[in-house]
């Protein structure tokens, strides 16, 4: 289904030939201050106060319309229409031969901003695989790349998620780990990818594949075997989610960011909210998707939920409604957030910072928006009530 690709964004870092990287500590870096007075100086210089010539911004313009064609045509894959269009992940699992866990040594890396990447760290979570399945924790690069960085923070939980070197294979970032496999790769470098250390082989890089397993593929190891995220008598209604959670909210997302044109964002956001509309009147008398029991579509729409207000709103043009002006999806949000684990896998920080600093051609500046209150853990720890929604229902139909 998904996966998140380097950070969706892959450029080459351009080192000019005469310059020695020896010798750059004789030649001081200008100052942004400097820089901008020479800048400004230049500017009031060439045409003083008034704003630049027409054929400058005309210019200008095209130049950079240009650039931005070119650059969303590596991170956002589109169709005729201008649509985005997700690539397909490279190797999946087939639920029915899960590997076994004796003979394979899991390992799982991520990436803190990406939703796809987050639903593995949450079911990893609430099934009690953190022994079982160890974690590298990866940041999005200047070019875009995943890469592996010490941060130098004492840990006193080994639990807590924070960037950090490749614990299992010491590369530098993930596309070196991705070609350190048996035959190579050269394909997309994407999170998750769980990566059996034994056999030195990619396991999987596809979301709902891993968190599949994760659920049902490893109770011998889990702390919480007995929790099923996926039981037989939901699969149907789980998979009936699935079609409609996919590709109109979490996809539905990227579609209205990543659209390369103005039809293909119009669909996509009416689209997206017709989609939360029906869901916000779904869990009026639903405590979960399917009912009172959490499963993995819960989990699937969560990770996009958390994201909304303070990125999806904003970057993606996702601008019809926040999501806490929907009481009960705003409920939801707030519920699973509260369950033991899942704020543990959460940090809004990293996924701001990955978003708006990585995603250079929807936010030029790099310049970081403030959070709204509405995304702040301290919203998010506020009474939500909704162990009472299937009650409520449940005694109005007795009356």
């Amino acid at each position: 289904m998904a996966n998140c690709f380097a950070p969706h964004l892959s450029f080459p870092t351009f080192t000019p030939r005469h310059f020695s990287p020896r010798m750059s500590h004789q030649s001081p870096k200008p100052s942004t201050t400097t820089t901008t007075s020479i800048f400004t100086s230049a500017t009031k210089l060439l045409w003083g106060p008034s704003l630049p010539p027409g054929l400058l911004i005309s210019t200008a313009r095209t130049a950079w319309t240009t650039v931005w064609q070119l650059m969303m045509t590596q991170l956002a894959p589109s169709d005729s229409s201008g649509s985005y269009t997700r690539p397909t992940s490279k190797f999946r699992l087939d639920p029915t031969q899960f590997p076994s866990a004796a003979s394979s040594e899991l390992h799982l890396y991520v990436g803190l901003p990406c939703p796809w990447a987050h639903r593995t760290l949450i079911v990893r979570a609430l099934k009690g695989l953190n022994d079982a399945v160890t974690v590298s924790i990866a940041s999005p690069g200047q070019d875009g790349s995943w890469e592996f960085k010490d941060n130098n923070i004492p840990i006193k939980d080994k639990d807590k998620l924070i960037p950090s070197l490749d614990k299992a294979n010491r590369c530098r970032n993930l596309k070196e780990v991705y070609k350190s496999r048996t035959g190579g790769y050269d394909g997309r470098c994407t999170v998750p990818m769980l990566w059996d250390s034994r056999k030195k082989e990619v396991v999987c890089n596809e979301s709902y594949d891993i968190i599949e397993f994760f659920n049902s593929g490893l109770n011998e190891l889990a702390r919480n075997a007995n929790l099923d995220l996926s039981p037989p008598e939901l699969k149907e209604m789980i998979q009936d989610w699935n079609q409609i959670v996919y590709p109109k909210v979490n996809n539905g997302v990227y579609r209205c960011g990543f659209a390369q044109s103005q039809e293909a964002y119009d669909g996509a956001v009416n689209e997206l909210f017709s989609t939360l509309d029906e869901i916000e009147d779904h869990l009026s008398s639903n405590r979960y998707l399917c009912g009172e029991r959490l499963t993995l579509a819960d989990v699937c729409l969560f990770t996009t939920l958390i994201r909304f207000d303070p990125v999806y709103n904003v970057l993606f043009k996702c601008t019809k409604k926040k999501l806490v002006e929907y009481p009960n999806l705003y409920g939801y949000l707030r519920d699973m957030y509260q369950i033991p684990g899942v704020a543990a896998t959460c940090d809004i920080s990293a996924i701001m910072d990955g978003y708006y600093k990585t995603l250079f051609p929807l936010n030029a500046s790099g310049i970081q928006p403030a959070i709204s209150s509405s995304g702040d853990q301290e919203s998010l720890l506020r009474p939500h009530n909704r162990d009472l929604v299937g009650k409520a229902v449940e005694a109005q139909l007795a009356v």
